[in-house]
This record gives structure tokens, C-alpha cells and sequence, in this order.
């Protein structure tokens, strides 16, 4: 299959840009379909505006404050702690938790 550079506009600023027969020839290879929608500069930001350390976008979770039911120090948790049930700080957790060796 041949490819030709062509000219696409951008979604996002409106820019005319030119999508290369390589960068054609790279996208076929993926086996991606669709045509880029954004330009070099555009992909870049949106990029960088979507990313942290680890490459992914990824919102801080929420934490609950509770009361370790073993040794009583303050920890944080992923979830709403329920009246009645007992939540544990991480080194007790480790200790209480049930085996779930599958083997």
C-alpha cells in the first residue's frame, strides 16, 4: 500500500497539518483506522496535561480517616469505615488478615 502525505485540521486549535506517508505508514503497522485528530503541538499538551510520573491520569483518592481496632493509631482508608465493623492500620492488617494462599 502507498501512502501520501496529507493535510488534516486539528480539532482542537483549527491548524492545518500535515500527516506524513511515515507517520501513515506507522499508524497502518498499529493497526490503527482513524486519522489523527490533533496536531504535534495539541497531542503534546494534552499529553503532558493528562499525565503524571507514571505516564497515566490518575485522581488523588479519597481517604477516610478511622481508628486502628487493634492498636488504636489514627490511619487513613480507602473507604467509609461502617459503625461495627473493625478496621485496621497496615501493619495490623497484615497481621489479622486471613491466609488466602490458594495452593
Amino acid at each position: 500500500m502507498s501512502f501520501a502525505d496529507r493535510s488534516l485540521k486539528c480539532s482542537d486549535c483549527g491548524a492545518d497539518f500535515i500527516f506524513t506517508a511515515s507517520e501513515q505508514e506507522f499508524f497502518a503497522g498499529k493497526g490503527y483506522t482513524n486519522d489523527p485528530k490533533r496536531c504535534q503541538l495539541c497531542r503534546a499538551t494534552r499529553k503532558a496535561r493528562n499525565s503524571n510520573s507514571s505516564g497515566y491520569a490518575q485522581p488523588r483518592r479519597q481517604m477516610y480517616p478511622a481508628t486502628c481496632a487493634q492498636c488504636g493509631q489514627a490511619t487513613e482508608l480507602p473507604f467509609e469505615p461502617r459503625n461495627g465493623r473493625p478496621v485496621y492500620c497496615r501493619e495490623c492488617y497484615g497481621k489479622v488478615k486471613p491466609s488466602t494462599s490458594r495452593y
